[in-house]
């Protein structure tokens, strides 16, 4: 899907770009596969804010998407490619031949009119979901199960992939994350050829705070504009030099915090440590 940009009407159209939706379908969702979604403004079930700067925004309902594609063996047809307000990839709306139907993740390149199917020895073609057994090294995937019937977990996001590669022998298939990291997962979880739909989702410019908000994003306030007792980067007349990084309650930032020591094992490769530019 191409980008499009606005002329500079206003200043909040000045730098906007966004992406075309003319190739997605103008229907409304099939009703019985959502369900309403209550707003809960980053509060836990005590009401208190544990994910901030989240609130308002438009209202949505939830699409149910099917991230374990279990019905082997029959194929299904793409009826309509539709934009989902959850998520930054599209989603296609699948009719079985027994005449179900259901909400997939789409990858890029499906179109209406295509057919799709999971199971075993199924044919290397986009959309189709098998084992990574099956799949030939080399190959990008998506919807990624960690543990084999438990559904999808790795790379749902718009654009995002795994590259397939290879099976140690063991059981064991190896895999290379977007992230840079290289680790093993069990020769039975399955996966989704192609990658996720969507990945001019990276080069949209919202253009104004508004757009912001519609997405249910409240404002953030930097550290160096507060007063010292707010948080550990205010304070001073003026900015103060360099400081080691520190979140509002003071902890520091870019501290590794995964202790799973269980899955430690599974990881060939950790990703790359990024380094700030002085």
């Amino acid at each position: 899907m191409a980008l499009k940009k606005y002329k500079p009407t206003s200043p909040g159209r000045r730098h906007k770009v966004a992406v075309h939706t003319k190739d997605l379908s103008k229907e409304k969702p099939l009703k019985r596969l959502t369900v309403g979604k209550k707003n809960r403004a980053g509060r836990n079930s005590q009401g208190r804010i544990t994910v901030r700067h989240r609130g308002g925004g438009a209202k949505r309902n939830y699409r149910i998407v099917d991230f374990k594609r279990k019905k082997f063996g029959i194929s299904a047809k793409v009826e309509t490619i539709e934009y989902d307000p959850n998520r930054g990839s599209n989603i296609a709306r699948i009719l079985y031949a027994d005449g179900e139907r259901s909400y997939i993740l789409a990858p890029d390149a499906l179109k209406v009119g295509d057919n799709v199917i999971s199971g075993e020895d199924v044919e290397i073609r986009i959309g189709n979901t098998c084992a990574l057994k099956q799949i030939p090294s080399g190959t990008m995937v998506h919807n990624v199960e960690v543990m084999p019937g438990a559904g999808g977990k790795l790379a749902k996001a718009a654009g995002s992939g795994l590259t397939v590669r290879g099976n140690n022998g063991k059981g064991y298939v190896i895999v290379k994350l977007s992230s840079g990291e290289v680790r093993l997962l069990n020769e039975n979880c399955l996966a989704t050829i192609g990658i996720v739909s969507n990945p001019d989702k990276l080069n949209v410019v919202l253009g104004k705070a508004g757009t912001s908000r519609h997405l249910g994003r409240r404002p953030e306030v930097r550290g160096v504009a507060m007063h010292a007792v707010e948080h550990p980067h205010g304070g001073g007349e003026g900015r103060n030099g360099f400081r080691v990084a520190k979140d509002i309650w003071g902890h520091k930032v870019g501290v590794k915090t995964r202790k799973n020591k269980r899955t430690q094992k599974f990881i060939i490769k950790r990703r790359p440590v990024k380094r700030d530019k002085k």
